[in-house]
């Protein structure tokens, strides 16, 4: 079974940053791509970051491009999420996603880390 565990959430003011981590129990070369949700308290979970792990294209939500970088530390078996010019309305549970078959729905979820963005 793969766990994935996201931890670097928490409290920040608006404007400050906080990166994300999302370490996985098997090489992260398992998966097709790691991909970054969020789910905002009465919202849908919406995508907000994705790497594809053999070359390293990635892809980001419009209201997050410029601000958050998604990368990975092979060694680590770790997924990262710079999050900076932190919005209020980026307040929401942030959730690591890896992707074994995009073709499919072979995938494992994280158990999220809440991100709040206040003053």
């Amino acid at each position: 079974q793969v766990q994935l565990v996201e931890s670097g959430g928490g409290l920040v003011q608006p404007g400050g940053s906080l990166r994300l981590s999302c370490a996985v129990s098997r090489t992260i070369f398992s998966f097709h791509s790691m991909v970054w949700y969020r789910q905002a308290p009465g919202k849908q979970r919406e995508l907000v970051a994705s790497i594809i792990i053999s070359g390293g294209y990635t892809n980001y939500a419009d209201s997050v491009k410029g601000r958050f970088t998604i990368s990975r530390d092979n060694a680590k078996d770790t997924v990262y999420l710079a999050m900076n010019s932190l919005k209020p309305e980026d307040t929401a549970v942030y959730y690591c996603n890896a992707v074994v078959d995009p073709n499919t729905d072979w995938n494992y979820w994280g158990q999220g880390t809440q991100v709040t963005v206040s003053s």
